[in-house]
Parts: C-alpha cells; sequence; structure tokens
C-alpha cells in the first residue's frame, strides 16, 4: 500500500485525541471540538485520504485503507496510544482501528457509526444507493466523475463488520448519535449491546450533532472522558 502524508489540523497540549471526519468532509468539521478540547488535550483533527488537503494516493479507497493510513500517521508522530473519535465514515475507520490495533487506543469515541451499510435508514440510503449506480455510469465516460463514485462506495459498499467481532473490544468507548441521526436508533444501540462496557449517549438532533450541538455533543464526551481511569 502507498504510503502518503495526511493533513491535519493541531491545537494544545495533553493526552492525544484524533479526530476523524466523515464522507466527503475534512478535519475542519471539527472545529467546535478543537476549540472545547484542546485546553485539556493535544487535539489533531485529520483530512482522511482524498479528503480536505489530504492526497488520494493510488491505494484502494476503503475503510481498511483509511485505518491503515491512521495507523502510519500516529507512527509517523511517535504517538503509542490516543483517544480516538471518528464521526459518521470517520467513526467506522475509527472502529475498524480499534479492531486491528486496541493496544493503539486510550479510549474509542464513536459517533453515528454503522456496522454495516443496513444500518442506515432506508430512506436515506436508497438516494444514496441511486447516487451511487448514476455515479458509477458516468465514470466509464468521464474521469473527473470517478471521486463522486469513490465517496458514494463507502456508503454503499462499506463497512461490513459482524457485530459478533466487537466483543473483542476492551477499549473504553463510548457510542454517541443524535436522537433523529440516519442512522437507526436499533443499529446504534446494537454496537453499544455488542461492544463490553461500553456507554451510550443520544444527543437530541440528527446526524450533526457535534457540529450542530456542540455544547450537548462536548458536555457527553467530556464527561466520558473525565470518567477514564488514570494512565499508571
Amino acid at each position: 500500500m502507498d504510503s502518503i502524508q495526511l493533513h491535519w489540523e493541531e491545537r494544545g497540549h495533553g493526552e492525544p485525541l484524533v479526530l476523524l471526519h466523515g464522507n466527503g468532509e475534512d478535519g475542519s468539521y471539527f472545529r467546535h471540538q478543537m476549540a472545547c478540547f484542546s485546553g485539556k488535550y493535544r487535539v489533531m483533527a485529520v483530512d482522511t485520504r482524498g479528503h480536505g488537503r489530504s492526497p488520494r494516493g493510488s491505494a484502494p479507497f476503503t475503510i481498511g485503507t483509511f485505518a491503515e493510513d491512521l495507523r502510519d500517521f500516529l507512527d509517523q508522530r511517535g504517538l503509542d496510544r490516543v483517544h480516538l473519535l471518528g464521526f459518521s465514515d470517520g467513526g467506522n475507520i475509527a472502529l475498524t482501528f480499534a479492531l486491528r490495533y486496541p493496544a493503539r487506543l486510550r479510549s474509542l469515541i464513536l459517533n453515528g457509526a454503522n456496522l454495516f451499510p443496513g444500518g442506515v435508514k432506508r430512506r436515506v440510503q436508497l438516494p444514496i444507493i441511486l447516487g451511487y449506480h448514476a455515479a458509477s455510469l458516468l465514470a466509464r465516460l468521464d474521469p473527473k466523475a470517478v471521486p463522486k463514485r469513490e465517496l458514494l462506495a463507502l456508503m454503499v459498499e462499506q463497512p461490513d463488520i459482524p457485530p459478533a467481532a466487537l466483543a473483542a473490544l476492551q477499549v473504553p468507548t463510548l457510542v454517541i448519535a443524535g436522537t433523529r441521526d440516519m442512522i437507526a436508533e436499533s443499529h446504534t444501540r446494537l454496537i453499544h449491546r455488542s461492544i463490553p462496557g461500553s456507554r451510550l449517549a443520544l444527543v437530541e438532533g440528527d446526524h450533526f450533532i457535534a457540529a450542530k450541538q456542540s455544547g450537548l455533543f462536548n458536555k457527553a464526551v467530556e464527561r466520558f472522558l473525565d470518567r477514564l481511569p488514570q494512565e499508571v
């Protein structure tokens, strides 16, 4: 797999808190979290491969590739263990990373994540599926449509995580979503039930609670982080 240099924005000092944005976004999505948590943590908002100011590279455009990119990012900076907060596709990357490299995590915060495409509400997923098929047809004629097809493929074909696989996770975990999230509440609760000892927080709002309800979101995350046992 090609190794690329991911773009990131950093603020604050303390234990590292890495933020992973959603599909088609970049690290600026977390401006309210950067402002809130940088007083206590070294907050690092990373642009995923092919998003924001990070290069696309030539590796497959998959959740698994993004998880390996994150490992490289941490290795390049000598970060052995971090708090990891992922939103939407960023949550799926964070969960994939946690399953592969649990020893690298101090804690895991999953915001609006899903284990498989069926976790997305059907009324939301159907237009995405139609858009993906349209972009796939167009990409055969116009290379400029390829990035759009790749982004939509992430939501149509991925992730594919069996709920039973989460039983192996021993990382302190917060599962957090909006009360009107595009992820079905039953699916969010499935993730919570499947991760031993995880906490669940439902915040009034839609999928984008970190941006639209940042006060409530940050308070829930802060409560979770403050309750973590101190490192020896």
